[in-house]
């Protein structure tokens, strides 16, 4: 349903309130003529234009070029009885929305035929009523060539851009679509034959536990090597998609700080070592997660970051001096600390929460998984 202002064009190249003194404008023709009859036929003319230009806005199919053609008519009625051009500039912008390409170039072209006859003819008939107003009948006559080619082209553009949105919504749908396809393949052949192959030597060690029991070990020997593998293919399966690094997530978390005027302290930056992608991107996650909060929830003025490298694990300390959090942070909204928990989880890390002038975050991540792995593979 159109509005009453949508039938006046929106910022082609005339504001609204021009288009409405063209409104007002043909009053001033009509009424300069001394004739009664003449008024009422002014008046008559002026009321069906706009009926017109009002019922081809709501028209669909073949209805709208009745209405275009009706409107033309009236304005060459106008043109040689009064010397008012400038309803075809209405009649122009309406034909500049045409969508289709052949009812478009058909509509055009008969309007500036019929308008340039008509303005022509007028000038024949009484150049006097004509001649004043050539400059504005001359700039009338280019906007009713040009408007229509603009605004044409300014929907196709629009409805190509449409199209284009819509099409890379879909590549990115596909994009997704696929990419979890080729990862549950992937982990299918990664885990399916391997946990398969533990289901059934578990039930072979059931059955052998009484009646064998090194044969039943020996089988538990190789269902621990079978899970190590797995587990390794699992870890490089995820190290190969895209991860999270530290230092970029070190850059994000300054500008962050820097934002909310908190003062940022890190130490041991440089003494970490190389670790597996798993564990950077769980770590940096982990990083990201305790930041928000403290931006959040602590309204603290500094935050302490220690990296620790040990033998067997990477650790990592979050320190702030806000007001601090309770039951380790279980009832704090939008915390993400039960994400937290679950990431480290999935790396046998866990987290440590402490009260002390603030709060202390302290993210564990064992590295021993990685040196058996390695020990194994050798």
């Amino acid at each position: 349903m159109h509005k009453w202002y949508s039938i006046f064009p929106r910022n082609p190249w005339l504001s609204i309130y021009t288009w409405i003194i063209f409104c007002f404008l043909p009053f001033f023709f009509i009424f300069r003529s001394s004739s009664p009859f003449e008024v009422s036929i002014g008046i008559t003319l002026l009321t069906l234009f706009f009926l017109s230009y009002i019922f081809s806005f709501k028209s669909k199919s073949g209805l709208v070029y009745m209405w275009l053609s009706f409107e033309m008519m009236i304005n060459i009625v106008m043109t040689l009885l009064f010397g008012f051009v400038y309803f075809a500039l209405f009649t122009a912008f309406f034909i500049g929305n045409i969508r289709s390409t052949t009812g478009f170039f058909i509509m055009y072209g008969l309007h500036i035929i019929s308008t340039v006859g008509a303005v022509t003819t007028g000038f024949i008939i009484d150049i006097e009523l004509f001649l004043p107003q050539v400059h504005f009948i001359t700039l009338s006559l280019i906007g009713i060539i040009l408007l229509p080619f603009h605004l044409y082209n300014r929907n196709n553009r629009e409805q190509l851009e449409g199209q284009l949105a819509v099409a890379n919504e879909r590549i990115s749908e596909l994009i997704v679509f696929e990419e979890r396809q080729r990862i549950a393949r992937d982990l299918h052949d990664t885990l399916g034959q391997k946990l398969s192959l533990i289901g059934l030597k578990s039930d072979l060690v059931h059955r052998l536990i009484s009646a064998n029991p090194e044969k039943a070990k020996q089988e538990i020997q190789d269902i621990r090597v079978t899970a190590s593998t797995a587990l390794k293919e699992v870890r490089e399966l995820v190290s190969n998609m895209r991860s999270r690094k530290l230092p970029e997530e070190m850059v994000r978390i300054k500008q962050v700080l820097r934002a909310a005027d908190i003062q940022l302290t890190i130490h041991g930056e440089d003494t970490l070592l190389p670790m597996p992608p798993i564990t950077e991107n769980v770590l940096s996650m982990c990083l990201k997660e305790a930041v928000t909060n403290i931006v959040k929830h602590s309204f603290s003025q500094t935050c302490d970051i220690v990296f620790e490298q040990q033998a067997d694990a990477f650790i990592m300390h979050v320190q702030d001096d806000g007001i601090g959090i309770s039951g380790n942070g279980a009832q704090l909204p939008g915390s993400g600390l039960q994400g937290m928990r679950e990431r480290l989880e999935f790396v046998n890390g866990h987290l440590q929460i402490k009260e002390n002038h603030g709060t202390r975050l302290t993210i564990t991540i064992p590295i021993v998984l990685t040196n058996i792995m390695g020990g194994e593979s050798e």
